[in-house]
């Protein structure tokens, strides 16, 4: 159950980094509305490196941010917390890796697997939370800048790539989860057949009650 449990949740894992991965590169973290858009056939879309224009007769145009320290601080933030979860992800399943009970390497013990196991896991879940608060905070302003009245610039709508980052958190937590529970579950299993095979021994006869010689 346990060595179950850690194959799934470290697949989660890497299906996680390769959904991280498109996120981080994907153009499309936020489109223009099509509420002020004068024409439908032309669209609008950014992400964290670039800016693109595609129209309905296929051409595309793209121009990437050409300044750091002019872009908006929540940008900024968004870009480096995507690629610490990638850094970190891409970590942790080295780490899971080494951790599995059906690998065997050297001559470690079960109980440095388990620690192993254990801290691919924790990584998983804090890849998870960083791309969760990259994209959730990139979510919050631009739905924000929507409704906000007095905001004068183009509106925009969530895109693509943050439902991609979205989906990735919600993966990495939840394979971290499963490593983590695979080291419960087998502590679990351990202790009950520990106790399963107890011996028990009769106690030795004591002195006592021996044969008493008479003089």
């Amino acid at each position: 159950m346990a060595v179950g449990l850690q194959v799934v949740g470290l697949v989660l894992g890497v299906v996680s980094w390769c959904l991280q991965s498109s996120c981080t590169s994907s153009q499309v973290w936020k489109v223009r509305s099509q509420v002020e858009s004068l024409t439908s056939s032309q669209w609008q879309f950014e992400g964290l490196w670039m800016s693109c224009a595609a129209t309905s007769l296929g051409s595309l145009q793209c121009s990437r941010f050409k300044t750091v320290l002019g872009l908006p601080a929540h940008l900024q933030a968004c870009r480096a917390l995507m690629i610490l979860s990638m850094l970190v992800s891409l970590a942790s399943i080295i780490v899971s890796v080494l951790g599995l009970k059906c690998i065997k390497i050297g001559r470690t013990s079960e109980p440095t697997k388990d620690q192993i196991a254990l801290s691919g896991g924790i990584m998983f879940i804090l890849s998870g939370v960083f791309t969760l608060t990259a994209v959730s905070w990139y979510a919050a302003r631009v739905i924000n800048d929507f409704y906000d009245p007095l905001y004068g610039g183009v509106r925009f709508e969530l895109g693509t790539g943050l439902y991609l980052g979205w989906a990735a958190s919600c993966l990495a937590v939840l394979g971290g989860s499963m490593l983590c529970c695979s080291l419960l579950d087998f502590s679990y299993n351990y202790s009950t057949t520990s106790r399963g095979h107890s011996i028990y021994r009769a106690a030795p006869a004591s002195d006592s009650g021996s044969t008493k010689a008479y003089v």
